[in-house]
């Protein structure tokens, strides 16, 4: 059987993107899978020195992507940092569309490095959105799993995205989306917005106006459902229940409660690709870059995670 082929960003070179890469790679949890480095050759080979696992290297081929040449902050953002980290993604995402990978796992990148830099899009889903629209950005992890939809954007524009025929149709979407992946149907437990997803009414209209009429559809397409759900029990109703899903309405609503309990171990996953897409669920953590502290399990999670779902989809 033909292993799959795996792409790793390298994330921002000043943070704990490269620690954790080759701290994953060494694992003997690592999946087997033939995995390729996208990244300045000059910091893996840097870090694996400073980690003792240079032979981690001679298992895994390294794509030399290095716009900046060397000129890189460790612990701080910078313009070079941003086109480096930038440029590593548009590469794998370039070999992964015509193919050559069948997933794709980023390391964390840092939003301030890439506004340095120029780059306009706010991460990774929201480049990978404009290229695939649709795409949907979500979180996996051993005890929680949900979808954002909304994620980057002001609280305010967010809220003002709640309406009824664009939340149905992400709904409808994403069942369409992550039922292969999964191997079943989950049921959406849809957050309400307001406290008390509304009460009735008396906490705001949304619910009654928006986001029930859009449920009804969408449960009338064959979609298993729930909702409104008062936001602040509904990430309770889907601890622990792999048959469910959560759905937040954006990006903090859900986000809270899933980095309580999967900070080290979540994974984030975009959906509505023609490959699978998985990144590590923290940032780029410059207060501890370059001190050997990293803790490699969401990367690890995010690598095995690419692995499972690339299964799947075969």
């Amino acid at each position: 059987m033909t292993l799959p082929r795996i792409g790793i960003t390298l994330g921002d070179p000043g943070g704990i993107g490269p620690e954790v890469t080759l701290k994953a790679l060494a694992s003997p949890q690592l999946p087997d899978a033939e995995f390729v480095l996208f990244g300045a050759r000059s910091v893996i080979l840097s870090e694996s020195d400073r980690q003792g696992l240079s032979s981690v290297l001679k298992r895994h081929p390294i794509e030399d992507v290095d716009p900046s040449r060397g000129s890189f902050r460790t612990g701080k953002p910078s313009a070079e940092n941003g086109m480096a980290s930038f440029a590593c993604v548009e590469r794998a995402v370039e070999a992964a569309g015509k193919g050559f990978l069948q997933a794709v796992v980023t390391a964390p990148v840092s939003k301030h490095s890439w506004r340095l830099a120029g780059v306009t899009w706010a991460g990774h889903t929201d480049y990978l959105e404009q290229l695939w629209p649709g795409a949907i950005m979500s979180f996996f992890s051993e005890r929680l799993n949900l979808a954002l939809y909304t994620h980057h954007l002001p609280l305010r524009e967010a809220l003002q995205r709640v309406r009824k025929r664009p939340l149905q149709d992400f709904l409808l979407r994403l069942f369409r989306q992550v039922v292969p992946i999964l191997g079943r149907e989950p049921e959406l437990l849809v957050s309400g917005l307001n406290p008390h997803a509304g009460e009735a009414g008396l906490l705001g209209t949304e619910e009654l106006d928006e986001i029930i009429p859009a449920l009804e559809a969408v449960r009338a397409a064959g979609v298993p459902v729930s909702g409104p759900h008062p936001p602040d029990i509904v990430s309770r109703m889907a601890l622990d229940r792999p048959d469910r899903l959560l759905v937040s309405l954006y990006h903090d609503q859900g986000l809270v409660a899933f980095k309580l309990i999967a900070f080290d171990t979540g994974v984030n996953v975009t959906l509505g690709l023609p490959f699978v897409r998985t990144s590590p669920d923290h940032g780029t953590a410059f207060d501890i870059a370059g001190k050997g502290e990293a803790d490699p399990r969401s990367m690890l999670a995010a690598l095995q995670l690419a692995h499972r779902f690339v299964g799947a989809s075969r």
